[in-house]
């Protein structure tokens, strides 16, 4: 692709910002209209034509205007777009809607996502930090029935995850409440991590000398911290994102529902997002999600550089507003870190 001229560059970017304004293709006579560049409408007609040979611009049919394509849109994002910063009074708000929600760390992504979705309108998306990095403060272990057992994990910062645990052996409740003494005085101030690294170390320096309930707490504190993997995923605000005209289409619906409740694969396209620092954006196609072709995805990191803890965004039509919608991220996800470091540490 030949490079724009500053001519080619104010055209583009007077198209996207009408057509993210109206949702409609974008003419000739309007973008004369509201260019200072002094063009009659037949030599921007040219221009226009010009980007869309250069697949910038897409007209969708032959007496209509033009609007930008996926490349069109990442052009203007990553050189074109003027970004606004949050007012004062913006900034006060988001800090005082966080008020109501820091009790314990899932009310606060809870929260978050729904931040999210209040300042942008669209559906707000939040990953929890990793369990795995998290501190242990307790666990607990009640027999469910033969061979099965309820996980109850309790961390420093208040987050409690539940899991099921099928065992080989049947333990009874008095052998659990031994088992949940054991494992609460030695792993207590440890993460996760080290939990499961303590676990092994254990296992392996006692795999002679441990006796058959040791060798039972171990086994099953391993299965314990085995069952801790999945990352928790918050999604609020799914429905805003049908107001536009783009997802009136019931069956482009069901596609977008579709993938909003297969939560493993957005864990799977965010955790591809947070390898980049900062706010990044993916436009349609390049999410790879069937179902949210048609959308975009802002995202940003939260934690600090070296040791980011999760990721959060919005995801909206491609036609969104970015320069109001980017600094609500960076934003929320900036406070999000001092929060976690003011109040938890970073967990």
């Amino acid at each position: 692709m030949l490079p724009l001229t500053e001519r080619d560059k104010n055209i583009l970017r007077i198209v996207v910002k009408d057509y993210i304004n109206t949702g409609e293709p974008v003419g000739s006579r309007t973008v004369a209209k509201e260019s200072n560049i002094n063009l009659c409408p037949a030599t921007i007609r040219n221009v226009m034509a010009d980007l869309e040979d250069m697949s910038l611009l897409h007209q969708p049919h032959t007496s209509a205007g033009r609007i930008p394509t996926e490349k069109g849109l990442r052009l203007y994002v990553d050189t074109l777009l003027d970004r606004q910063e949050l007012s004062f009074p913006e900034q006060e708000e988001i800090k005082g809607t966080y008020e109501a929600c820091r009790a314990d760390i899932s009310q606060l992504m809870r929260g978050t996502c729904r931040i999210l979705s209040a300042f942008s309108h669209y559906t707000g998306i939040v990953m929890a930090p990793p369990l795995q990095e998290t501190i242990f403060k307790q666990i607990e272990f009640i027999r469910i029935k033969c061979n099965q057992v309820l996980v109850i994990f309790v961390t420093t910062s208040g987050l409690v995850q539940n899991r099921v645990v099928e065992m080989e052996e049947d333990l009874s409740q008095d052998e659990l409440g031994k088992i949940t003494q054991y494992l609460n005085d030695v792993l207590i101030g440890l993460t996760l991590r080290e939990v499961r690294e303590r676990i092994v170390e254990e296992m392996r320096r006692e795999k002679v000398v441990y006796d058959e309930l040791l060798q039972k707490t171990l086994q099953l504190g391993g299965e314990a911290v085995e069952a801790q993997e999945e990352r928790d995923l918050y999604i609020e605000g799914q429905t805003k994102i049908l107001d536009e005209p783009a997802f009136a289409d019931v069956e482009r619906m069901k596609e977008l529902f579709k993938a909003f409740e297969e939560k493993s694969v957005l864990v799977k396209l965010l955790d591809r997002s947070m390898k980049a620092q900062g706010v990044q954006i993916l436009f349609g196609s390049e999410c790879g999600v069937t179902g949210i072709e048609g959308c975009s995805l802002i995202t940003s990191t939260y934690g600090h550089p070296g040791r980011f803890l999760g990721i959060l965004g919005v995801i909206g039509p491609m036609r969104m507003n970015y320069s109001r919608i980017i600094p609500v991220v960076d934003y929320t996800a900036k406070l999000l870190t001092d929060i976690l470091k003011a109040e938890w540490g970073n967990l």
